[in-house]
């Protein structure tokens, strides 16, 4: 069975091939200062979700629940989701749980 963090980093995966082929076809030709932006946005990403675990939570925990609910509309159920007033306590919750484990 598929882990919820494994299908969320798939999604992910997918998502960034998508992106770097589009880059290829609307950047032609690629000029170095185009490459090197590319590469410090990326090391800037990565540094911002390495430094906010919350992020990871909140997709994953997204993702969960539209796997076990499965709504017939996801915007309204992704509205419903990132509005929701608990959302924040279980986001800090399971940021607990994540250092613990640590």
């Amino acid at each position: 069975m598929l882990s919820v963090r494994r299908v969320s980093e798939d999604i992910c995966s997918r998502i960034y091939e998508s992106a770097q082929r589009i880059d290829s076809i609307t950047f032609l030709p690629s000029s170095d200062f185009h490459l090197k932006w590319k590469i410090q946005t990326r090391i800037a990403n990565e540094k911002y979700l390495r430094t906010h675990k919350e992020v990871e939570w909140l997709i994953s925990g997204f993702f969960r629940e539209i796997f076990l609910k499965r709504p017939d509309n996801i915007l309204e159920f992704a509205a419903d989701y990132f509005t929701d007033p608990r959302l924040p306590s279980k986001i800090h919750m399971q940021l607990i749980k994540d250092k613990k484990v640590a």
